[in-house]
């Protein structure tokens, strides 16, 4: 790995980090020599990186840093390609093109070579079974996701038993056959999961709820066993 690749990837193991991390953990992460890793801080400090800490206690990088070559390795490469495929094949309308136009603005700013491996990524995005109609635009979920607002929905049950829903949708799931939406129900009192196609209406209601999504996603990554009890 030549020099300029591992400062690249020494501030991302440093972006993975909140807290202070050791220049032992450091190291060895990299694969080099704690003295290799102590010029490589130095360095990356002499080049403006806001890296706080010092030898024996850690290292934390604050946030905002840029990177002014945008480099990505073959791994990531193929990751960037093979997501957006993923994207524009499962995604609404609106976040196919997002996919899109991300991909095209990074080839922008690319190195010749690594926009070819780009383009000629060997990772491909299957045919998938086709999905059940959804008459709710999945970007008006989204918008609602993102200010965390209210949901007042028409859901429709196995049974087709139709009922009004007010709900605080926190995340929205992308299977191959149905897309879900995980809100707390102000019906049920609890978390429920609602199929995109059993939606018949979706009006957002300009009223914030009443906890931070993190904290709601907190708990029902616990109602789920999926996460530790905060």
């Amino acid at each position: 790995m030549s020099r300029a690749a591992r400062l690249i990837d020494l501030v991302q193991i440093l972006r993975r980090h909140r807290r202070p991390v050791t220049g032992a953990v450091l190291a060895a992460d990299l694969g080099v020599s704690l003295r290799t890793l102590y010029r490589d801080i130095a360095t990356l400090q002499g080049q403006g990186a806001p890296i706080d800490g010092e030898a024996g206690v850690g290292y934390v990088l604050r946030p905002g840093f840029l990177l002014p070559p945008l480099m990505f390795g073959d791994d990531e490469i193929e990751a960037l390609a093979l997501g957006a495929r993923w994207v524009a094949e499962h995604g609404d309308p609106r976040l196919a093109r997002a996919a899109r136009d991300a991909v095209a603005r990074i080839e922008a700013v690319l190195p010749a070579d690594l926009r070819d491996r780009l383009d000629d990524a060997g990772l491909w995005i299957g045919p998938g079974r086709a999905r059940p109609p959804e008459p709710i635009d999945a970007d008006l979920l989204r918008r609602a996701i993102r200010e965390e607002k209210k949901l007042d929905l028409a859901y429709a049950d196995a049974e087709g038993r139709v009922s009004r829903r007010v709900v605080w949708p926190i995340a929205l799931a992308f299977f191959e056959r149905v897309r879900i939406l995980v809100a707390w129900c102000e019906l049920r009192d609890g978390f429920r999961h609602f199929r995109l196609d059993r939606m018949s209406e979706a009006r957002l209601v300009e009223v914030r709820y009443p906890r931070r999504r993190r904290a709601l996603v907190r708990d029902w990554r616990v109602a789920q066993g999926v996460g530790p009890a905060a």
